[in-house]
């Protein structure tokens, strides 16, 4: 089942003379984790923007399961590049956010999704921490569970981990499969990363060329669950030198 399509759509930003998103079409298949690859300022970000709401299409469909996306107040949870929780706010209050917006929940019953949200992701006891308490890691995972509180079966994750550091970042990645694996959501993850996109998609979506017109779709050859010893099979490194080429000749054009 199709949970995301986008049908001829098309995106100009004010003041530019030409389409960013040209007449893109491409569909998202419910419980897939796909990563959207291309190079900085390419516009996948924008594609995240007209998911969510924040842009409108110039022309063309986007729906979300069978529905357009403009008449639906949780088409998707949507996670940024910071994790922009509020310094003021207790973790707990932050990620009791969503929560609040949709209305009709009592507080105790607030407190608890938030207390199993934090469970969820390894940060039990740490609903009554501030965000500057944590560590980046943390401080992502907090921003995650508060995005699955949103209710919404497909996830937008725009470069997530680009900020932490190497170690931190890797980690992060394998506990997002895992999250992946146990909540069975649909997942759309943003990366510049060749590395990051093989090592978390079934497929990657690759933009060419900019204005985007198609994303090109490479299916990767590893199953799940995966580590990242797979990363150094002969078959990887050919498909990673090959992405590498793709983002080289969009850079070079």
């Amino acid at each position: 089942m199709s949970v995301l399509t986008f049908d001829h759509v098309s995106y100009q930003y004010p003041g530019e003379r030409f389409n960013i998103i040209d007449g893109l079409s491409f569909q998202v298949q419910e419980g897939s984790l796909h990563c959207i690859l291309g190079v900085s300022g390419c516009g996948k970000s924008t594609i995240f923007r007209m998911i969510n709401g924040l842009l409108q299409p110039r022309a063309g469909t986007i729906r979300v399961n069978g529905m357009p996306v403009g008449g639906q107040k949780r088409a998707c949870g949507y996670m940024p590049q910071k994790d922009l929780l509020f310094p003021w706010r207790t973790v707990g209050e932050n990620l009791a956010l969503p929560l609040e917006i949709q209305g009709g929940l009592g507080r105790t019953v607030r407190l608890a999704m938030v207390d199993a949200a934090l469970c969820d992701v390894g940060l039990a006891g740490c609903r009554d921490k501030r965000p500057d308490e944590l560590s980046g890691g943390m401080r992502q995972r907090a921003a995650f569970a508060r995005t699955m509180l949103t209710g919404s079966d497909l996830l937008l994750l725009d470069e997530p981990f680009s900020a932490l550091d190497f170690l931190t970042r890797i980690s992060m990645q394998e506990w997002l499969l895992e999250q992946w694996q146990k909540t069975g959501k649909t997942i759309l993850f943003i990366t510049h990363d060749v590395e990051e996109a093989l090592f978390l998609s079934s497929s990657v979506l690759v933009v060419e060329s900019t204005p985007i017109r198609a994303l090109k779709e490479i299916p990767v050859p590893l199953g799940y669950p995966r580590s990242r010893k797979d990363l150094a099979r002969t078959d990887i490194i050919e498909l990673r030198e090959a992405l590498i080429g793709m983002l080289r000749k969009q850079v070079e054009a």
